[in-house]
C-alpha cells in the first residue's frame, strides 16, 4: 500500500471516530415487563389459566365442605392411601372434615403417595406456587411425595414474582426471610436424556391445587 493510500485509510478512519453515534434511550426499569391483570376475581381467573397451562390440576372450592367433598372425591379416584400433613392447622381442618391422612413421620420414605401444604402466594402471571421452608411442612413435603396436594385461598393470588417475594418481606420480616424458597411451576419435569419428556424425575409427579374462596361475601 502506498503512502497515499495509506493516509487516505487513516483520514477516513479518523473521520469515523469523530462522528458521534446516536444512543438508544435509556430503558425504564421500573416499569413492568407485561401488563398487569385486572384486580379481583379476572386475577384469580388469570392464574386458574396459567397453573393449568403449565400442567396443574385445578380445583375451586366455594367453602370449607366443597374443598372436603373434592379431596375426598380426589383420593378415591387416585387410590391415594398414604396422605402425608404435617401442618397443625391443616390437620385440624382435615379432622373437622372426617379426611383420612397421616400426621406424622411413620414410613414416610416408603409410602409418601402424596403429601398436602400450604403455601406462601400463587403467581397469576406464570401460574406459579411459591412456598417456603417455615411452615410445618418443610422442605421435604412439598418435594419427596409423587403427588403435591396444595391448599390456598384467593387471597393468597399476586400478579407477579416480585409480588408473592414483597409478601414474604412483610410476613417475615426482610431479615428472616425461610431458609428455604421454592417457586413451583407445573409437575416436575425433564427431558435430558435422549429429549423424552419425564414426569416426576426431580420431584413430584403431580401438582394439585385447591383454591379456597375467602372472599368476604358481597352484601347488598
Amino acid at each position: 500500500m502506498s503512502d497515499t493510500s495509506r493516509e487516505l485509510v487513516l483520514r477516513r478512519i479518523r473521520e469515523s471516530l469523530r462522528q458521534v453515534t446516536p444512543q438508544p434511550e435509556r430503558p425504564d426499569f421500573a416499569t413492568p415487563l407485561h401488563p398487569r391483570p385486572a384486580p379481583g376475581n379476572d386475577l384469580v381467573v388469570a392464574f386458574a389459566e396459567s397453573f393449568v397451562r403449565v400442567g396443574g390440576v385445578f380445583f375451586f372450592c366455594e367453602s370449607e365442605e366443597h374443598f372436603y367433598d373434592q379431596l375426598f372425591a380426589y383420593k378415591q379416584e387416585k387410590n391415594l392411601e398414604h396422605l402425608y400433613v404435617w401442618e397443625p392447622e391443616l390437620k385440624k381442618l382435615l379432622h373437622a372434615g372426617n379426611i383420612v391422612f397421616q400426621g406424622d413421620e411413620t414410613d414416610f420414605v416408603e409410602h409418601a403417595d402424596a403429601g398436602l401444604t400450604t403455601c406462601e402466594a400463587l403467581v397469576a402471571r406464570t401460574g406459579s406456587v411459591l412456598v417456603s421452608a417455615a411452615t410445618g411442612s418443610g422442605r421435604r413435603l412439598s418435594i419427596y411425595p409423587d403427588q403435591h396436594l396444595i391448599l390456598a385461598r384467593t387471597s393468597q393470588v399476586v400478579t407477579d414474582i416480585g409480588d408473592g417475594l414483597r409478601l414474604l418481606q412483610q410476613k417475615y420480616g426482610p431479615d428472616k426471610l425461610p431458609s428455604m424458597m421454592s417457586l413451583t411451576t407445573g409437575p416436575s419435569r425433564t427431558a435430558d436424556i435422549e429429549k423424552t419428556l419425564v414426569l416426576g424425575a426431580h420431584g413430584p409427579r403431580s401438582i394439585v391445587l385447591f383454591l379456597l374462596d375467602d372472599a368476604p361475601a358481597a352484601t347488598t
